[in-house]
């Protein structure tokens, strides 16, 4: 029986208008799946071979301006199931994580509030073991659901993955679509009180009304990769429309008339410069795909 798919299929999308950095060129072919069963069916249809990439809110994330040869599918207002199951925290992979910490506050679950710090979904948190403000993704996860080539959805517990600072290396051709959060019971006024002012922080130590893609590199082992750039002098430094910005170092933002190729080479830039001068090679966070023009 063929089941007839109910998202939208869209051919030669521009991708700028998807990312948070506001860059991008097409994808061969972008996929909005209505839910997860719509999204399982689209799995199964495609063929073996097909590349497929994954998009949520955008960020952490440079397309380049030659676009993606494949399929995309992105989770942006999809896959957003959030409930309590037996003391637990169910997210779906589309869920913002922001509105995780608010969902576990507002229940005095302690411990994601740190989640309010990161400008993406839960889907990626999870794919790049994202943190923020001292705490880390993986550090609540019970366990996870991961969707697979065949449209199959298979159980995994953390011990099944390496993780690591920034970084999850788990089973090829397997995405997460949703996970179990383990958290200790607290107070609900004092876990809101917290996530106000993680908010505030990044509000203030942030460029928050810029387009950005969040942090761009790893912070090396006892030091930070902004103040390395900043003791560099390359706060402010611009190539094209791409400019480190002057409120947080690790931050380059779009100014408004950035190509990927800009924000690209002034990340290059940057690692070169800080090498020559401090000595250290800083490691990209952003991941970058797709094809130069």
């Amino acid at each position: 029986m063929t089941i007839e798919l109910r998202g939208r299929l869209l051919k030669h999308e521009k991708l700028a208008k998807y990312t948070s950095w506001r860059v991008g060129g097409p994808a061969d072919q972008l996929y909005i799946p209505q839910d997860r069963q719509d999204l399982i069916e689209f799995i199964k249809a495609l063929p073996d071979d097909e590349p497929v990439f994954w998009m949520g809110l955008g960020s952490n994330l440079l397309v380049r301006d030659g676009g993606i040869r494949g399929t995309v599918i992105n989770t942006k207002g999809r896959l957003k199931a959030m409930n309590l199951v037996d003391g637990l925290v169910y997210v779906e992979a589309g869920v913002p994580c922001a509105h995780v910490a608010r969902f576990c506050g507002e229940r005095g679950l302690i411990g994601a509030e740190f989640l309010a710090g990161i400008p993406g979904t839960m889907g990626g948190a999870l794919k790049m073991n994202a943190g923020a403000f001292g705490g880390e993704t993986w550090a609540i996860v019970k366990s996870v659901e991961m969707l697979n080539r065949l449209g199959n959805v298979v159980y995994r517990k953390p011990k099944d993955f390496t993780v690591g600072y920034r970084s999850v290396m788990g089973f090829e051709n397997e995405w997460f679509v949703s996970c179990l959060l383990t958290l200790q019971q607290g107070d609900t006024v004092d876990s809101q009180k917290k996530i106000k002012v993680l908010l505030e922080k990044r509000g203030a130590t942030q460029p928050t009304h810029q387009p950005s893609c969040g942090s761009v590199f790893k912070n090396p082992e006892g030091d930070y990769a902004a103040r390395l750039i900043e003791q560099t002098g390359l706060k402010g430094y611009s190539i094209g429309g791409a400019c480190v910005s002057e409120k947080h170092a690790n931050f380059i933002v779009n100014t408004g008339s950035a190509t990927a190729a800009d924000i690209e080479t002034l990340i290059y830039y940057v690692r070169d410069e800080v090498e020559q001068r401090q000595g250290i090679i800083l490691q990209t966070e952003v991941c970058i795909l797709g094809r130069a023009l």
